[in-house]
């Protein structure tokens, strides 16, 4: 009887992990069933996609172009490559990232900014954040991160986080306030959202719109 019990908790181990790594995995594949590619929603892997290196020349490059926002004479909106502006961003926030962050990359996909980077799991929470997922994935892995700008007030915007991707796994929606508290490392200033990484941005631009391969930024318009 005792055998039989102690094999009926082996069966009740085993068949937990692997609903466990069903429900991470799901994204990869369910749209089998439905006829899909598991590719089509995985940006790393997505065919045709650029990832540009955040570099200092990029942060430099899309400062030119913000800067040149803020003329009397400039011009109202200008464009700006993925890799440029995201050097150009992250420089602001990357005390906000975990210290292990490197390899940083960014490429434009859909209306999307996306920004992947090697990170120590262990500094976004690990297996306390990622439960079971943890145990399937190295001490030093890709961490994806995907979503839009939002201006809240002249000088403040947000990076939305829409999707984070751990290697090829998405992570519920339920869970990036989570990791991204895990992630940052200064406070929350009051109406930034619990799903996005503050910016300080010059009070002129009003808006950043991302589609068709670029970014553009736009200038307030004065009444």
């Amino acid at each position: 009887m005792f055998g039989c019990l102690r094999r009926l908790g082996c069966a009740a181990v085993v068949l937990a992990i692997l609903l466990a790594v069903a429900w991470f995995t799901r994204d990869r594949w369910y749209g089998r069933f439905r006829g899909g590619s598991d590719t089509a929603a995985t940006p790393s892997t997505r065919s045709g996609v650029e990832w540009e290196p955040l570099t200092p020349e990029g942060a430099q490059r899309a400062r030119a172009v913000v800067s040149s926002l803020g003329q009397r004479s400039g011009p109202t909106f200008a464009n700006t490559g993925a890799g440029d502006l995201a050097s150009y961003v992250f420089t602001g926030v990357a005390r906000q990232l975990p210290p292990s962050a490197r390899d940083l990359r960014a490429a434009v996909i859909g209306d999307r900014l996306y920004v992947k980077s090697l990170i120590d799991l262990k500094e976004v929470g690990g297996q306390k954040v990622l439960g079971p997922l943890a145990g399937f994935l190295s001490e030093s892995d890709t961490v994806t991160l995907g979503g839009n700008f939002e201006i809240l007030r002249p000088g403040l915007a947000q990076f939305r986080v829409r999707e984070i991707r751990v290697r090829e796994l998405a992570i519920p929606q339920r869970l990036i306030p989570r990791l991204l508290a895990q992630m940052r490392r200064g406070a929350r200033p009051e109406g930034v959202t619990d799903d996005a990484l503050p910016l300080v941005v010059p009070s002129y631009i009003g808006d950043v719109r991302i589609g068709q391969g670029r970014i553009t930024l736009y200038k307030t318009v004065q009444p």
